[in-house]
């Protein structure tokens, strides 16, 4: 129907192109204790300190956690998420996500029922999320582990942290809706992020849950699985680790010039190392 076609509107032309970031181990973040997020955005240096975005948690209502999920942190849980994945990509609305979007501001709900009324699939999908692996690692000699260490001399495992434990077995998450299973509580996992917002120079301006000033942040994105990406960045607009790193100002400014201050061999082992997740 030509009437509600999505069209953009005057003073509405912020744009930009986005990457999916990868679901791959996501049942582990869930399962991260939102006070270990906080405490890393605690001990970071405050030049380069994320952002800690409390969003509400769709099946628990009245309920805020802290955001991990999506480029702007806009879910907490994997179940918000599937709802909010089904709602706003494929116009499927669910109990948590009941009212369709509008076009332009017009109503475009019809009274056929939902594919979803029900919730099953939203809740399916979010198990399966759940249920998926963490990426592993790929080969790691001495080249990758003098890298590793050059990845840490450098500063960038402030952000991009090797490491955390997560929640034990049985405690409530999602405001009380889900016990951390054990085959995902008290892990220690490799995730390289921290899961919080930064500004490193390559902000889309879009506002999602956390107010005007996360405009131009957005979310660390795990290194995990990163050997088998071929375009990075939350744009996907660089093609090479590189150029990665070269676009990372502002709070990584700190860690971009030390990358190329370094001797071309230590580069060499960077590389070697990142492509090693």
């Amino acid at each position: 129907n030509p009437a509600i076609q999505e069209r953009i509107q005057a003073g509405q032309e912020v744009r930009t192109f986005r990457i999916s970031l990868s679901i791959m181990g996501d049942g582990f973040v869930e399962s991260i204790d939102s006070n270990t997020l906080v405490a890393i955005a605690a001990a970071q240096p405050s030049g380069q300190r994320g952002t800690v975005i409390q969003v509400p948690v769709a099946e628990s209502p009245g309920q805020i956690r802290v955001g991990r999920f999506g480029w702007k942190n806009q879910n907490s849980s994997l179940l918000s998420f599937a709802a909010d994945a089904y709602v706003n990509e494929m116009g499927i609305t669910s109990p948590l996500q009941p009212i369709e979007n509008t076009s332009n501001g017009l109503v475009v709900s019809d009274p056929v029922p939902g594919l979803d009324d029900e919730g099953v699939d939203v809740e399916l999908f979010a198990l399966f999320m759940r249920d998926l692996k963490a990426p592993p690692r790929g080969f790691i000699g001495s080249d990758e582990k003098e890298g590793e260490q050059v990845f840490n001399d450098i500063g960038c495992d402030n952000c991009h942290i090797p490491s955390m434990v997560t929640a034990s077995p049985g405690m409530l998450i999602n405001g009380g809706a889900l016990k951390v299973p054990n085959a995902l509580g008290n892990k220690r996992i490799s995730p390289f992020s921290d899961f919080l917002l930064h500004d490193i120079g390559t902000g889309d301006g879009i506002v999602q849950n956390g107010g005007q000033s996360t405009r131009n942040k957005v979310r660390t994105p795990a290194l995990w699985g990163l050997r088998a990406r071929g375009r990075f960045m939350h744009d996907a607009s660089s093609f090479s680790l590189e150029d990665a790193i070269a676009r990372h100002g502002n709070q990584a400014s700190s860690a971009r010039s030390a990358f190329n201050s370094l001797p071309s061999f230590k580069k060499s082992d960077l590389i070697k190392f990142l492509k090693s997740l």
